[in-house]
Order: C-alpha cells, then structure tokens, then sequence
C-alpha cells in the first residue's frame, strides 16, 4: 500500500521505529554505562561520562528519525547522515577489533544499531530520489492535443504544424548528461540525410533549456533540426512517456550496452533532467500519432528508418 505521493506506508514506520529504538539505547547508555561494557568481558570504563555523551548523541539522532518520518521526501538528509553513521560505526569497530582494541563480542551491538538498517534507510533514500528528481510534479500537465499544438520549437513550429507538412519522427531523448542520449543524437547525426530523403522531419524533445539543447545538438550537427525544450517533461507525459522502473534504467542489459556507448567516446555526464524519464520515437502525421515506439530500457537503440517504414506499410494498408 502506498501514502503521501506513493510513498511506502512502512517507511514512516520504519524511521519511527528507528527514533523509538535510538531514544531508547541513548537512555540506557546515560543511565548505565557500563552495562555492556561489561557484557563484553572488557574493564569498566575510567571515564563513562564520555560513553554517556555517545549515548546522547545517539539519542539525538532518534529525534531526527521522527522527524524525519513525518515527510520522508523533504527530510531525507537526515536519513542520509544516519545511514553514513550506520555504515562508518561498523568500519570503525573492524579497525579497533583487528588492532585488538575491541573485543569482537561487543560488535554484536552493530546488528542492531546499524547493520539491520542499511537496506531500509537505502531504499528510503532511493524513494526521496525518485520523488524529488520528478521535473514533471512542478508545473501542470498538457494533455496531448496541447503537447501538439502549444510548445514551439526554437524556429517557432508545434509539433502538429510540422506534422501537416509532411510526416514528422519526433524522438525524445534520455537526459542530457545519459551516455544513451548521446548515443541517440549520434546515430540521428548519421542517419539524418536518410532519413530526410524518406521525406521525414525530424523532431528532437529534450529536457534542457533551449540554449543547453542548441549546444547540445550542435556537437552531433544537428542544431537546425526542430528542437523542443521539455524541462519540466510535460510533453513527454503527454505521449506517454512515463518515468521507468529501475530494472529499466539499471540492469546487466543496460550496463552491456553502456561499455561500447561509453567507449566510443559518448560518456556520462552530470544529470541534466529527469534521470527517471524513459525516451521513445513517434512518427506524426497531420497531427495525429501513427507510428509509436516506447522504450523497454534505457538502453535501447531504435532503427529509426525501420520505424519510417512502419508508417509507409501502414499508409499503403490505409
């Protein structure tokens, strides 16, 4: 079940249940500290004032939990320290162990103050991503005929004018910084005169500024095709394109195809967009999509001739 903006419901359980136990053995650590010191068969403590101070700290940190759990999305770097607390305690207490400084029985206290909460306060940290990456919760949505008939390219066409001229492929492209977005642009760069001779107009829609998708498409000899600039993707929403699942963006087929984009010179950059946003190729026609083309991954590289060729096979069966 999901709540507040499809958020799991047990992630304000869980960061709930993280401040109730945090408070707890905060407590316990001020009002006896040498409980576990003793339990660990170590000598008691010269100075417990200084573990008492640790135990407060820790205490604090349940104070953000709560907090935290109240808006997850908004309240993620609280998250974020404590799970880099989570992961260097444990660091720290291997170091002392193997120096012999600790006694390996006192690790057992890290399975339940950090180990046990790597997993969930990742996944957390990967929903406040997600949610706060969406460009698109930012404005309001177009609905498909004013995707058509409202953006203006930089030469100031709409898509639907360019598709009453003659057919137009309309790609839209990964992020700006996504090695297959520059894959994409170059492969358009190369097949553009062919696809120009099937008496297509080609379309590009980016998620940068107009300026960033002018630089950005000049480095592939593009810059005079009809670019749309999309930052908040609303005219991706508008065909369709929704935001993929992680499988779709991160998986051993999209890490196959990535090493040969890279290695020939495509490269990654910082993330300029919708990191989320799946691409796709459409083929219009006097205002009307005749030809769609979603993609499975990230990764995935369209024939964009064959898809020409689909809207000829299917205005001779017209």
């Amino acid at each position: 079940m999901k709540c507040n903006n499809e958020l799991p419901m047990w992630v304000p359980t869980v960061l709930g249940l993280a401040a109730i136990y945090n408070l707890a053995w905060g407590v316990w650590v001020v009002a006896a500290p040498q409980t576990l010191f003793a339990w660990a068969g170590m000598s008691p403590l010269q100075y417990p004032s200084i573990w008492q101070c640790v135990g407060m700290i820790v205490g604090v940190y349940g104070v953000g939990y709560a907090i935290a759990a109240t808006n997850p999305y908004r309240h993620w770097p609280i998250v974020l320290v404590g799970l880099l607390g989570k992961i260097c305690g444990p660091i720290g207490f291997v170091a002392a162990a193997m120096q012999g400084d600790l006694p390996w029985r006192f690790g057992a206290t890290l399975i339940t103050n950090d180990l046990i909460w790597w997993l969930p306060f990742g996944v957390i940290l990967y929903f406040a991503f997600r949610f706060n990456s969406d460009t698109s919760r930012q404005a309001e949505p177009l609905c498909l005929q004013k995707a058509l008939n409202e953006p203006r390219s930089q030469r100031g066409a709409t898509l639907a004018e360019l598709s009453q001229r003659q057919p137009t492929l309309v790609v839209f492209l990964r992020h700006g910084g996504c090695t297959f977005c520059r894959q994409t642009l170059a492969d358009l760069g190369e097949q553009r005169r062919a696809l120009e001779a099937e008496g297509v107009t080609l379309a590009i829609v980016h998620m940068g500024r107009p300026m960033d998708g002018t630089m950005m498409l000049q480095r592939y000899g593009l810059e005079c095709i009809h670019q749309f600039s999309d930052p908040h993707c609303l005219i991706y929403k508008a065909f369709g394109l929704e935001r993929g699942r992680l499988s779709q963006l991160i998986s051993t087929t999209v890490v196959k195809r990535a090493i040969p984009a890279f290695l020939a010179g495509h490269g990654v950059g910082k993330l300029a967009g919708d990191g989320f946003r799946m691409p796709g190729v459409f083929v219009l026609v006097d205002g009307q999509i005749r030809v769609t083309h979603t993609a499975a991954t990230a990764a995935e590289r369209p024939d964009y001739l064959q898809i020409v060729q689909e809207l000829d096979c299917e205005l001779v069966h017209a």
